[in-house]
């Protein structure tokens, strides 16, 4: 769906683009969507720029923060990404806070484990066991103009962990309609219905 901002009013131009995450597997999904489009993405990590505080309570917030902190310290346009894995019987849970229920280390087995832990201790069935991921893409411009939008996947959750392609929870998270985990997929088959690549879709066609 549309974010904030939407309809966009203002077009990205070719050229670099920070690509507002220190978070490896993000960048590297973000510039494979990039790729055939004219832009040159360089991660936040490569230009030494911090990562602020997420203080905000949803994912479009969290990512317009991230967004326009690196666009005004790089003075160049930015693109952020907050997304996470919403679990319906853990009254979407673990949400914004995805990244932190890996800890310090990014332990995402851990997290995974602690999902399930927290199915079976509600005594969730497994068919019950629903759940969907978000993303929320924020376009920043130096200036403080910002384009929103946001993608959403729907699914269940599996466990044991299946396939090792993707990262954060895409080895538990089976997308409806089909029979691979986002673990398990290649990148080419995830890129083409991910949340990250339906927001994407909406970026793409409102700002380039």
């Amino acid at each position: 769906m549309g974010a904030p901002d939407s309809p966009a009013t203002r077009k990205l131009a070719p050229g670099k683009l920070v690509i507002a995450s220190h978070n490896a597997g993000k960048v590297r999904e973000i510039r494979d969507l990039l790729g055939p489009l004219g832009i040159e993405p360089v991660s936040a990590g490569e230009l030494g720029l911090p990562e602020p505080e997420e203080t905000e309570t949803s994912f479009i917030g969290n990512a317009r923060l991230k967004a326009l902190a690196a666009a005004i310290a790089s003075g160049l346009p930015a693109l952020a990404d907050d997304s996470g894995l919403a679990v319906d019987a853990l009254d979407g849970a673990p949400g914004i806070y995805s990244a932190r229920w890996a800890g310090p280390n990014k332990d995402f087995a851990a997290a995974m484990a602690e999902v399930t832990r927290q199915l079976d201790a509600r005594q969730v069935a497994p068919a019950d066991r629903t759940a969907h991921f978000v993303c929320a893409l924020c376009l920043a411009w130096p200036d403080g103009h910002v384009e929103a939008f946001e993608g959403r996947v729907d699914g269940e959750l599996v466990w044991p962990m299946r396939g090792s392609k993707g990262f954060g929870y895409d080895p538990v998270f089976l997308p409806v309609g089909h029979a691979l985990t986002f673990g398990e997929m290649e990148p080419e088959q995830k890129h083409g219905m991910s949340h990250r690549a339906r927001a994407f879709k909406q970026l793409v066609d409102a700002c380039l």
